[in-house]
This record gives C-alpha cells, sequence and structure tokens, in this order.
C-alpha cells in the first residue's frame, strides 16, 4: 500500500519466547501493539480506544515488572491470557492496516469483543494488585522521563503512575501523587496529557474525599495546579471536583484547605461555576472561616478570594449579605493580621461595587472609621494596606457628601496630608491621585484642602521626576484655586507663587502640565496683589514668550495684565 506502513508477523509465537513465556515478553508485545494501532487508518475511533486500553494494560505489566512476585500463579495465568488476547488483536490489526477483512461490521464487532477483553485483563491485574500481591518495599516509579521528553513517554510515565494510583498501597499512591505533581508543575504537556487519560481526573477528585491526609493534600494540590490552565477547568467541574473541593475546606488540614480554595477560586473565575460552588453550601462554608475569631489569616486570605469572584453573580451576593456577610467583613478591618485585613476591604470594594445600599451597610457599621485607622501615620501598617485602604476609601465615600463628611470628620486630610509629604513613593503617588479625585468632589473639599495646607505639597511636586506625578499636581492646583479663597491663601504665600512661576517655561507650554499652570496663573490674575507679583517677576518674559507663539491662556494672561497696567497708568494721571 502506497506510503502505508507495512505490517509484520512476529518474528515467533509471542507466547514462547526463548522457549518460556514471560511478563517481559508480553510488555514487548504490548507496546509493539500500541505503535503498530498508529498506522491503522481505518475505525480510528475504535483503534483510539484498543490504544488507550493497551496503555493502561501496559502500565499495569510495567508495574508487575519492578516488583517482587515471586512464581505467583495468578500473575502467571493473567500474563498467559494477555498474551493470548495480544496474538489475537496482532492478527486483527494485521487484517486492518492491509484492508484484507471480510466486512465492516464483522471487524467493528471483533474490534469490541477484544476491547472488552482488554479490560478484563486490566481489572484482573488490579484485582492481583489490590489482594496485596504487590510489595511496596520494591515498588518504585518509573524514572521520570528526561527532558525533552517524547509524548510517548511522558504518556507511559502518566499511564504508570494512573495504575499505581488504582492499585498501590497507600505510601505508593503518595509518591504516585506527588511525582505527578512535580511533572504537572514542571511541563504543562503533562497536564494536557492526564486530561487525555480520563480515569486519571477522576482519581484525582477521589481521592479528595480520601482519609489518608497526605493523599487529600497531593489531590488538592493536584487539581489546583490543572484549574490554573483555563481550558481544563471544565474537565474538572464535570469530573465533580466542586462537592469535594468544599469538602476538604470544610474538613481538610490546612494544606487542604489552602490548595482546595486555590482551585476554587481558579474555577470561579467563570460565574457558571460560581452557581456550583453556591449549589453545593460553598458560599456558607466560606463565609464560617471568615467569620470565625480563630481563623487563620491565610486561610481568610483565601475565602475571600473565592467569595470576591462569587460577589459578581447577584444572587449569591444577596445570599452573602442575608448570612451577614457586610458585618462579617467590617469585623475583618479591626484584624491584626493583615492578609485578612487586605483581602476584607478587597471583597467589600467589590460588594458595593455600583451598590449604594451596601455602602450604606459598610458606613453604618463604621467601616469608614476602621479605614482611617488603618491610615493613622504612627501605626504599625505596611505600605500595601494603606494603599490598599485609600483605594477602599475613594470607592466607598468619594460618590457620597454625607460619606465624604464623615470622612473629614474623622481627620482623613490630616492622614492624606501627611503620605503626600512623607509617604513611601508608591504611597505618595496614590494619596495625589486620591487628593486630585477629592478636588473634582465639591466645592466644600477644595476649601477644606486649601485650609488644611494641600496647595504648597501641589507646588512642591511640580518639580516631580515623574510626568504623570507634575501633570496631576498642576491640575489638582488648577481646581483649587478656582475656589476665591484659596486664591487669596495662595498668594499670600510667596513661596507659592515664586515656585509657580518658576516652571512656566516657553518648551512646555503645550504641554498638559503647563496649560494646567496657565490656567492656575490665569485664576490668579484676579487678585490685585498676584497681578503685581507677577508682572514685577523674573518670569514674565516666558509668559510673553508662550503669548507670542499663540498659547491660548498666556494671551489672555498678558492682555489681562497689560490692561491693568494701562488702567493704572490713567489712574495716576487722573489723579496727579
Amino acid at each position: 500500500m502506497g506510503g502505508e506502513k507495512s505490517f509484520q508477523e512476529p518474528e515467533q509465537d509471542p507466547r514462547t519466547p526463548a522457549g518460556e513465556p514471560g511478563l517481559r515478553r508480553a510488555i514487548e508485545l504490548v507496546a509493539s501493539l500500541v505503535s503498530l494501532s498508529h498506522s491503522i487508518r481505518v475505525f480510528a475511533v475504535k483503534w483510539q480506544s484498543i490504544r488507550n486500553k493497551l496503555e493502561e494494560l501496559l502500565s499495569g505489566l510495567t508495574a508487575a515488572g519492578i516488583c517482587d512476585y515471586g512464581h505467583d500463579p495468578s500473575l502467571s495465568s493473567a500474563v498467559s491470557n494477555v498474551l493470548d488476547t495480544v496474538c489475537e488483536c496482532y492478527d486483527l490489526a494485521r487484517r486492518c492496516v492491509d484492508l484484507s477483512y471480510s466486512g465492516k461490521l464483522l471487524m467493528q464487532s471483533d474490534l469490541d469483543i477484544i476491547g472488552a477483553k482488554f479490560d478484563t485483563h486490566i481489572k484482573k491485574l488490579s484485582e492481583i494488585h489490590g489482594a496485596g500481591l504487590m510489595r511496596n518495599s520494591y515498588a518504585i516509579v518509573v524514572s521520570k522521563p528526561v527532558l525533552p521528553a517524547s509524548r510517548e513517554d511522558m504518556k507511559f510515565y502518566l499511564n504508570d503512575l494512573c495504575t499505581r494510583l488504582k492499585i498501590g498501597g497507600t505510601e505508593m499512591k503518595r509518591q504516585a501523587l506527588s511525582a505527578f505533581n512535580e511533572v504537572i508543575i514542571e511541563d504543562e504537556k503533562y497536564v494536557n496529557i492526564a486530561v487525555e487519560i480520563g480515569s486519571l481526573i477522576g482519581l484525582l477528585v477521589n481521592f479528595l474525599d480520601s482519609q489518608e491526609t497526605q493523599l487529600q493534600e497531593e489531590a488538592a494540590k493536584a487539581v489546583s495546579v490543572i484549574a490554573g490552565f483555563g481550558s481544563y477547568k471544565s474537565v474538572l467541574v464535570d469530573a465533580g471536583v466542586v462537592a469535594p473541593l468544599i469538602r476538604v475546606w470544610e474538613r481538610g488540614t490546612q494544606i487542604g484547605k489552602e490548595n482546595s480554595a486555590k482551585c476554587l477560586r481558579k474555577l470561579t473565575e467563570n460565574s457558571d461555576n460560581a452557581w456550583s460552588v453556591s449549589a453545593h453550601g460553598g458560599v456558607t462554608a466560606l463565609l464560617k472561616i471568615c467569620s470565625s475569631c480563630n481563623s487563620n489569616g491565610e486561610l481568610v486570605g483565601l475565602a475571600c478570594g473565592v467569595l470576591k469572584n462569587l460577589v459578581g453573580v447577584e444572587e449569591i451576593k444577596r445570599f452573602m449579605i442575608e448570612e451577614g456577610a457586610i458585618s462579617a467583613f467590617v469585623r475583618l478591618l479591626r484584624s491584626k493580621d493583615e492578609v485578612s485585613l487586605i483581602n476584607s476591604i478587597d471583597l467589600l470594594q467589590a460588594m458595593a461595587f455600583r451598590d449604594e445600599t451596601i455602602r450604606k451597610m459598610i458606613v453604618k457599621e463604621e467601616g469608614i472609621r476602621l479605614l482611617v485607622r488603618v491610615l493613622e501615620p504612627r501605626s504599625s501598617f505596611s505600605s500595601k494596606a494603606r494603599e490598599t485602604a485609600l483605594r477602599a476609601i475613594v470607592s466607598l465615600c468619594f460618590s457620597s457628601t454625607s460619606s465624604l463628611n464623615i470622612l473629614m470628620n474623622l481627620g482623613f486630610l490630616g492622614h492624606l496630608l501627611y503620605f503626600l509629604r512623607h509617604g513611601e513613593v508608591s504611597v505618595q503617588e496614590l494619596a495625589l491621585k486620591v487628593a486630585f479625585r477629592l478636588c473634582t468632589t465639591s466645592e466644600d473639599a477644595k476649601k477644606a484642602m486649601g485650609d488644611a495646607g494641600f496647595m504648597p505639597e501641589l507646588v512642591k511636586l511640580l518639580d516631580a521626576k515623574s510626568f504623570e506625578v507634575r501633570e496631576m499636581a498642576a491640575e489638582a492646583l488648577s481646581s483649587m484655586v478656582s475656589i476665591p479663597r484659596n486664591r487669596k491663601r495662595f498668594v499670600q504665600n510667596d513661596q507659592n507663587l515664586g515656585s509657580l512661576l518658576q516652571f512656566i517655561r516657553p518648551e512646555e507650554g503645550n504641554s498638559g502640565t503647563g496649560k494646567f499652570l496657565l490656567s492656575v496663573l490665569m485664576s490668579l490674575t484676579s487678585c490685585n496683589s498676584a497681578r503685581k507679583k507677577i508682572l514685577h517677576s523674573g518670569y514674565m518674559k516666558n509668559i510673553e514668550k508662550l503669548a507670542e507663539a499663540e498659547v491660548s491662556d498666556a494671551k489672555k494672561i498678558v492682555r489681562k495684565l497689560s490692561s491693568n497696567r494701562f488702567r493704572s497708568m490713567l489712574s495716576g494721571i487722573w489723579h496727579s
């Protein structure tokens, strides 16, 4: 047949290699038959099924081959029967390769029969091992393929591990699970092959309910790794992983619970899976951990991560509220454990997103006061905790006048100004963004910020290295000096105006920062004292150059200052 691999009969009767039947010969022939099956072009689905059974059988035979059975009659009989079936399968393979079979229906029936026989052999080997005939002290796991390994070697290795998970004792299963976790973390290809071996995923799910804690922990770790690959999440869910994961969360060890929550968090990134978690009581179980005074901070953080995914489903969020979630998470804001604190803040933000009712509930539970407490400069909270609290305050308070008033009365402006002056770079930049947002909320907020001393700090930031920081500081200043009281306060401090004028440069007239600074000056020209200081400064020529370059605000400033100068001259003549 053109281009087809030709079939070759075995050189001798497979049951009598060198005159003696044996396990090694069975292993060789099954491996050869697996290879041969790839060249068959007809009945592809049935041969794929047979090939899967052959590979599982090969794993069982190989596992038996590396263990000391002595002269066990059950194993000898099983191997002999395997060899008989292999001979039959070779004959079917030959006829399929040569297309020499008499009819399709008859060949399909023969293939079904041979597949059923292989199932029987696989089950028999499993029974032999399960009866305790395998001695664990000799059950050494097949060596992991050396990278770069072929797909066939990788699949052989995983099939071997799968067999051990089915038939080994507790220690062998633990070793196999540990070896499995090692390879799937190392190479995604192993995950892909593991998914193809259907029984392997089912075994992992079953081990989640194991009474042996080490098996449960390793299984939870494995499904968590697999869930990290988006295309395999549905495979795990279809295999029924959600319910046992929740049982691990409720009754497992610390390690088991952590891996269970990590897996649930990955699975619930898809909102369809959120319903499955809820249906199996997962929401209640997760909330219970968060409500307990004795809960471990790491577990609370992981529970919050799963619940944060779940609140995207409105019905589940409402159920959480009915179960007292708001009170529970506000209480966590008092926690000294930063992992619990940060995750509870994130979750409250997610719950309150576009939901004014929940914002009011958080305020009622004194959530704002507890968030401001995190910003207390003398407290020991980390920069990350402070940043999280600042973002939450913006999210929860800046859209409500009543919440803003509460915030101001709690000393928020003083804390914000402190971090604008003394915070680490990341906190300082976030404080600037918050100050900028606060400027846009209300006239009262601008007045309060002016009274608190924000304007001199914003002027100092005009000299920052970051372009974004300079522009934001300039825009915030532009907004603040739109209030007459702030203009007066700004001009009273000579250093403010002098520093500001230094940054009016011809080369930056059309930049964002330059435009906002000219806007600030335009506002300040409504003050007599400011106009005089600008006119008599050494920087007036820069403004005039910008006006000559047709920069709109610069032209307006020059016209206004010139007009006032002319009126002053007339006034002087009139009174002379």
